[in-house]
């Protein structure tokens, strides 16, 4: 059940300030509230709640504004629920009418928070967001259809997950206890004699294997063979079980389906010598990620989401999300479409990498006037001349995207993913892109609202200051 909020867009001077409380209303918290068109996100937000039935859900700002400070300091959810109790200006930016000293909520609903505003619906408030500060001067040439204009950098990364680094020691052992685990399950239930699977054994192995240092591949292969009969043994156990008409419960359904994709992956790479796979399998708990080849100097290979970013005027969108090692390239179609939907034109250049420069991507953009940036594919011509000052520009004015991911990963905690879930996880990342265009948005709002004469004017009375001081000090 949901109830609208009718004062959902709370002005500062209507928060309830206590006695000997005095808040600055130039707070950055404050401002980022001016910045968000709470009113239409609310009205949205509600539609999504068909039941007038049972407890009524927490209001939008309070979900979206919780997520975005937990975002913005990457916090803990019991950590931002105890900082939002104790700032005054974190409670007003969630929604509060005033300062109260007691929790607004637990922070087990954050997971719930996480869950309503999937990636989709962020994509959406991300956007109307955008338009909603889309300043006067920057309107959309929407009766200028016949030509080109402005330009748009799109690039794409991986936001690594949360998971130890994989190894086929590890996935074997991590089945096996879970078999283990569902053996136990099933015979306590029905009350059997639990079959022998030789656990001790098996818990032997892999202390062995891991404990080692140093690992010959000719004993380490042995080794894996003896984790794999042991998986297969457990398997064999569950299958006798489930022929017997035993069910599985179905908390433990997941962790089933899992195992025996684990073991057919191992067992195969076993077979065939080789340490790939389709599909391949990196972690128990979250059997969803992949591994992503990213060829980064730091680290080749990255286990997490990767998201292809468009960066329009300044600002960031999502343009495709997958944990599945997907090809950039189908990406720019769709990206250069989103920008004549946005602009009513398309772009006049379009900046990105060598990857998204195949020969379907060149004709493309061709046919619609817009200049790919890069060389041109094969060999160069004879005569052919480069412009050197067109290519440095387009370079130096692609950083902007790369600078976008530094920012993500540095500030807003797309450099580690923390979130259990497959969906909570892109919705971790569609928020990350949220808190850097608010970032923005709130930089160049207090660069307007201060303007560059009372800056010059600051620097001006700070030079006079340590003037005055370093004189006073030689009187002295």
């Amino acid at each position: 059940m949901y109830k609208l909020q009718t004062t959902v867009q709370l002005a500062f001077e209507d928060f309830n300030q206590p006695i000997g409380l005095k808040m600055n209303p130039s707070n950055r918290w404050i401002q980022k509230a001016e910045l968000i068109p709470w009113a239409e996100l609310e009205k949205d937000y509600a539609k999504n709640f068909c039941n007038k039935k049972g407890n009524v859900a927490k209001p939008f700002r309070m979900a979206f504004g919780a997520l975005l400070i937990q975002k913005e300091y990457s916090y803990s959810d019991e950590e931002t629920v105890l900082q939002i109790q104790e700032n005054p200006y974190l409670q007003f930016f969630i929604g509060l009418p005033g300062y109260q000293d007691a929790k607004p909520f637990d922070a087990s609903t954050m997971v719930y928070f996480r869950k309503r505003l999937d990636e989709t619906t962020l994509i959406e408030i991300n956007e109307k967001i955008l338009v909603f500060n889309k300043k006067k001067d920057d309107k959309d040439n929407d009766s200028h259809d016949d030509f080109n204009s402005g330009t748009l950098i799109l690039d794409a990364t991986c936001a690594p997950q949360n998971i130890k680094y994989p190894t086929d020691t590890e996935l074997l052992n991590d089945a096996r206890t879970h078999a283990e685990k569902i053996i136990d399950v099933v015979c306590e239930g029905k009350k059997l004699k639990k079959p022998r699977v030789y656990r001790k054994k098996a818990r032997r192995v892999y202390l062995g294997i891991v404990r080692r240092k140093k690992k010959a591949k000719k004993w380490l292969r042995a080794e894996i063979r003896k984790l794999l009969s042991f998986v297969k043994r457990d398997i064999k156990v569950i299958k006798e079980f489930l022929e017997q008409g035993i069910l599985i419960p179905l908390a433990l359904q997941g962790d089933w389906e899992t195992l025996q994709k684990v073991y057919e992956q191992q067992q195969f790479m076993y077979d065939n010598k080789t340490h790939s796979v389709a599909e391949r399998i990196v972690s128990f708990h979250q059997p969803w990620v992949r591994p992503i080849v990213r060829g980064k100097q730091k680290a080749a290979v990255e286990f997490g989401a990767k998201f292809d970013l468009s960066i329009d005027q300044g600002f960031g969108r999502i343009e495709k999300s997958s944990f599945e090692a997907y090809n950039e390239s189908e990406v720019l179609v769709g990206a250069v479409r989103h920008y004549h939907d946005r602009h009513g034109c398309y772009p006049e250049r379009v900046l990105a990498d060598k990857i998204y420069r195949n020969r379907g991507n060149l004709s493309y953009c061709k046919g619609r006037g817009i200049r790919l940036s890069g060389p041109a594919l094969g060999r160069p011509k004879k005569d052919e001349v480069r412009e050197k000052a067109q290519d440095y520009k387009d370079n130096a004015d692609r950083i902007e995207v790369e600078r976008s991911f530094s920012k993500m990963k540095r500030c807003f905690g797309a450099n580690l993913i923390t979130t259990k879930l497959k969906g909570t996880t892109l919705t971790s990342i569609a928020l990350s892109v949220i808190a850097l265009n608010l970032s923005k948005l709130t930089a160049d709002f207090l660069h307007t609202f201060f303007g560059k004469n009372q800056k010059f004017y600051f620097w001006k009375q700070l030079a006079v200051f340590k003037m005055n001081f370093r004189d006073a000090l030689f009187v002295q």
